[in-house]
């Protein structure tokens, strides 16, 4: 075993330092590319087209996303003055955030107002679009992509569907779990659950409260309701 790593080394260090070792395989690699041409050929305009294409499709989806930028910026005004109509459908000269969705739909713009259409049907009413729109929506930001879920879960909690509601308030406190938002969205669990009929889950909201956030503000109330929910389960 020793001698024989000993010659592939000895090969490998003859390849690097040896000219007629060097000669020999660039004459091995021509002679494979002379034999091979059409593939060769095919293969590199492959390559060269793909790159392009990537080039391009950065280039487009860029330019798109600026535009995007620039179009909702109305809708977003819209949207903090309440004009929620126009938020979502636009003024007649101005897009709304349905249009930016439709036309610039692989930008990051257009993911930006699937929270802002969603978070705008919710403000409605109109619950099952909230729940299709934000959850259209995807961000890696730890607050906006959590506060989606919540919405969803809010959303869910109108329609009366608790479970589903308590599954999303989960969700948001477990996405990048911090002393600032999850206890919130972890007391909107529990009380979820508990409409549900589900005290043993609502119980376990509490008691994360309890266990992993001391002294936030719901830490008192939290201590309470596994107090009360221990009695009711046992």
């Amino acid at each position: 075993m020793t001698k024989k790593r000993k010659s592939t080394e000895s090969h490998d260090h003859d390849l690097f330092e040896n000219p007629e070792a060097i000669a020999e395989q660039l004459s091995r690699t021509e002679q494979f590319i002379e034999k091979n041409k059409t593939v060769v050929s095919v293969l590199a305009g492959i390559i060269v087209v793909a790159i392009v294409g990537y080039m391009f499709s950065n280039y487009y989806i860029q330019g798109q996303n600026e535009n995007a930028e620039r179009d909702m910026f109305q809708a977003v005004y819209y949207f903090e003055a309440d004009s929620l109509g126009k938020a979502l459908n636009g003024d007649g000269n101005d897009y709304g955030f349905l249009d930016i969705i439709s036309e610039y739909s692989m930008t990051d713009a257009a993911n930006m107002a699937n929270y802002y259409a969603g978070a705008t049907y919710l403000e409605l009413g109109d619950f099952e679009n909230a729940i299709r729109y934000l959850g259209a929506f995807s961000a890696s930001d730890y607050i906006i992509q959590a506060r989606a879920y919540a919405l969803i879960g809010d959303a869910q909690m109108e329609l009366g569907n608790y479970s589903e509601a308590a599954d999303q308030y989960e969700k948001a406190a477990d996405y990048n779990a911090n002393k600032q938002f999850s206890p919130t969205y972890l007391t909107k669990a529990a009380i979820a659950n508990e409409q549900a009929g589900n005290l043993s889950a609502a119980k376990n909201n509490y008691q994360t409260i309890v266990n992993d956030f001391y002294g936030v503000v719901e830490y008192q109330e939290s201590v309470k309701h596994v107090a009360r929910l221990e009695g009711l389960t046992n």
